[in-house]
């Protein structure tokens, strides 16, 4: 742990330039005492930092200290940079590697190409917090020490306890099989097995994970994304599937298909549509109103029609209530 901090110091004195002992434990997520200790061992070693009194002073290294790596093309470089400013390492509790792994590629290409690759990534911007509207994107906050655990028991091939707490019920633990971890749309998902069942779990619901000594039952290999992909069509067709019948205005039809499992029939602007559940088709339709109207089920236009009442309700008086 501390050789890759020592690697990160050097690394960020080389790109920066001269650092303040406080500006370098901020990057580094530890004390300025721990800092020192850190400059003194790296002197001792005979890495080139030296001190700089004063009131702009700091640590810089002495010029010309870096190796190069040459077998990076300028593409190549910069396609590195820009996937390492996706997401996904964050949910698997690899963010601060990232980082340091950034640092690294950077420091190791030549002068040319480091400059142009720096340049690039400043034009190039890949899933903002925000949208055009300045909607923040949902993103989990998934505990360090949890992710970790998980982590370790996928790559080691060992099985995993996990306290979770599913969907409306209470939290217990379990003994699963993990097969692999996935992420989607800043979401992440532990595939599992559990007593020979297939089992996918919501990060965000795993409330503590211990990893075990215990070889996991599973495959050798796996085609992650083929079993994702099973998964996912087997959770589709489940068994609370709804049917609707919806008469849409023109505008409506592409948001509206983005949403359902599929589309049964068509007859001009009616359609004949399937949701996951009840909770979905209320939910979609009504971010469509008032550009769609519910034939059937009847119990489905009985509930929009109860929450445009209660709308209204909220909303029908001049002024609102004290």
């Amino acid at each position: 742990m501390r050789a890759d901090r020592l690697v990160s110091l050097v690394l960020l004195l080389r790109q920066r330039g001269r650092l303040s002992a406080a500006a370098l434990a901020r990057e580094l997520e530890v004390s300025t005492r721990t800092v020192l200790r850190d400059i003194e061992a790296l002197s001792a070693a005979g890495v080139p930092v030296y001190a700089e009194r004063g009131r702009n002073g700091g640590f810089a290294l002495l010029p010309g200290f870096r190796t190069e790596l040459t077998g990076l093309s300028h593409d190549e470089a910069l396609a590195l940079l820009i996937a390492g400013s996706r997401r996904g390492a964050q949910t698997f509790g690899l963010g601060s590697a990232l980082a340091s792994a950034m640092l690294k590629v950077v420091d190791a290409l030549p002068d040319s190409h480091r400059v142009a690759a720096a340049g690039a990534t400043q034009r190039l911007l890949v899933d903002p917090r925000t949208d055009l509207l300045s909607r923040p994107l949902v993103t989990e906050e998934l505990p360090d020490a949890v992710v970790a655990e998980l982590r370790i028991a996928v790559l080691a091939g060992h099985k995993v306890r996990i306290r979770y707490a599913p969907d409306g019920k209470a939290p217990a633990w379990r003994t699963v099989d993990p097969i692999g971890l996935v992420t989607v749309r800043d979401q992440g998902y532990l595939l599992a097995a559990r007593s020979g069942e297939d089992r996918t779990y919501r990060l965000s619901r795993v409330l503590a994970a211990e990893a075990l000594d215990e070889p996991a039952e599973r495959p050798d290999r796996v085609d992650l994304d083929r079993a994702w992909r099973d998964r996912s069509t087997r959770f589709r067709a489940g068994d609370h599937q709804v049917t609707v019948r919806v008469r849409l205005d023109p505008d409506s039809r592409e948001q509206l298909l983005r949403t359902v499992l599929a589309v049964l029939s068509e007859d001009g602007p009616t359609l004949e549509v399937t949701f996951q559940d009840g909770r979905h088709a209320e939910w979609a339709l009504w971010q469509l109103s008032p550009g769609a109207e519910v034939l059937e089920p009847q119990w489905l236009r009985t509930a929009l029609h109860d929450r445009a009442l209660a709308l209204t309700a909220r909303y029908g008086r001049d002024q609102p209530r004290p």
